[in-house]
């Protein structure tokens, strides 16, 4: 049997198996284990050394620890605080309160580098407090969909470091890679969102359509004692993001590093600012974390010992020396596999899809000369389109449980837009190379 025929056992066999709904990580090793029963029983011998190997990998440490230091964070008023800081600041701006959506969506993001966490975080209050404002049910909850998917584009990431970890690059320049990025997308949203808003006061919507916005209660006000003292409990975690990136940044500090001091600062803070200090509660703060951290480092294990399968099945570089060979030129090659992306994105998790395809596309873009660092933007971008795209969209599910009378189809409708931005974003990055890596390049260390 022919490498190519393997490679596309192997990898249809991996999307069957995920597709078929059981755990990521049973489906990774269950046709990894197959295929070396098949076709290479010696290398059972080997199977403690490659997991051990792989999982032997300091870097992994930043995932438990920025688990830890988002977990504080989710349990308390943060997201609450954080969404009414905004829109204290931002509610005369023409749209001000989605615009205090989309912000506050990036901010927490950043804190805990999950997109369905920050999804459920600030939509829980986002959404019911925009339909009570007048927006359509289809555009605050697209709205939230797009926006809770900044997490894992806007460092610190979990899914940087997967990628990092996977294609042995550094973790550091992939968070910092996200950053320009990041703020590109925010803006565009933002424009969006003022745009819309402005054109409905002009010329109001239908009360049945998509996008309608109505005027509805008094026009608010808060003076600047309120606004600055919003601030208070918000400026330190704020603080926690900007100590990472510009430890990372400035070369002081690994990304584990970084992420345990980032972790103690939110344990402090969440324990004298929101007085969550009882053991209770302390321990379903450890729990979660720890649940978080053994089911990603799960699937990991698994992804990698599919990756040494496939690998030494030759499966992997038989399949990169075929798409290097397409007479369709290296841009070419980048739109195909940024559609591979878009499809996968659609039916696998964002974790499975870095740990499973970016050793195997890593060698394509080496070979066509692409920077890794710019690769890992175009690929997060990627994926977070697939979280709001069904069938496993997850976002979508996360906002569905948030406004259950919202129809499905609106909920698609109202975050379309938003996918034509993300879409705008990737080939902006794709034209100007430098947002992605200008930061990174002139990183110190």
């Amino acid at each position: 049997m022919s490498e190519y025929t393997i490679a596309v056992l192997l990898f249809c066999g991996a999307f069957i198996l995920l597709m078929s709904g059981i755990p990521i990580w049973a489906g990774l090793v269950g046709i990894s284990l197959l295929f070396m029963v098949i076709f290479s029983p010696h290398q059972f011998a080997a199977l403690p050394v490659v997991l051990y190997g792989s999982m032997d990998n300091f870097a992994l440490l930043a995932i438990p620890l920025f688990i830890l230091l988002s977990a504080p964070i989710a349990a308390s008023n943060a997201s609450r605080d954080l969404y009414e800081t905004l829109h204290k600041w931002l509610y005369k701006i023409p749209g001000g309160l989605g615009i205090a959506n989309v912000i506050g969506c990036g901010i927490f993001a950043a804190l805990c580098g999950s997109s369905p966490a920050t999804a459920a975080a600030i939509g829980g209050i986002g959404i019911p407090e925009m339909r009570k404002k007048g927006y359509s049910p289809a555009l605050a909850a697209g709205l939230i969909a797009h926006a809770g998917t900044l997490g894992i584009l806007i460092p610190p990431s979990l899914t940087m470091i997967l990628y990092g970890v996977a294609t042995e690059t550094s973790i550091g320049k992939c968070f910092i890679a996200g950053v320009l990025p990041g703020l590109l997308l925010i803006l565009l949203s933002c424009m969006w969102i003022g745009l819309i808003v402005f054109y409905r006061k002009i010329k109001p919507g239908k009360r049945k359509g998509i996008y309608y916005i109505e005027d509805r209660g008094a026009v608010e006000s808060f003076s600047w004692g309120e606004k600055c003292g919003s601030l208070i409990k918000v400026l330190p975690f704020v603080l926690i993001i900007i100590g990472i990136m510009g430890s990372l940044y400035g070369g002081w500090a690994t990304p584990s590093e970084a992420a345990a001091l980032g972790a103690v600062l939110s344990l402090v803070f969440v324990i004298t600012i929101y007085r969550i200090y009882r053991p209770g509660q302390l321990w379903k703060i450890f729990i979660k974390s720890m649940n978080e951290s053994t089911m990603i480092l799960l699937i990991m294990a698994s992804a990698l010992l599919f990756a040494y399968v496939s690998s030494d099945l030759y499966a992997t570089q038989a399949m990169g020396e075929l798409i290097l060979k397409a007479p369709i030129g290296k841009w070419g090659i980048i739109f195909l596999i940024n559609i591979l992306l878009l499809l996968l994105g659609c039916f696998i998790p964002p974790a499975a899809v870095i740990l499973m395809v970016a050793p195997l596309l890593m060698p394509i873009i080496n070979g066509l000369r692409f920077d890794s660092v710019w690769f890992s933007v175009i690929m997060t971008i990627n994926l977070e389109i697939g979280l709001v795209t069904p069938p496993v969209g997850l976002n979508l599910y996360i906002v569905k449980s948030i406004a259950p009378d919202v129809p499905m189809s609106h909920v698609l409708l109202g975050a379309a837009p938003f996918l034509i931005i993300d879409v705008i974003v990737i080939v902006c990055v794709c034209v100007w190379p430098e947002l992605a890596v200008w930061l990174p390049n002139k990183m110190i260390g």
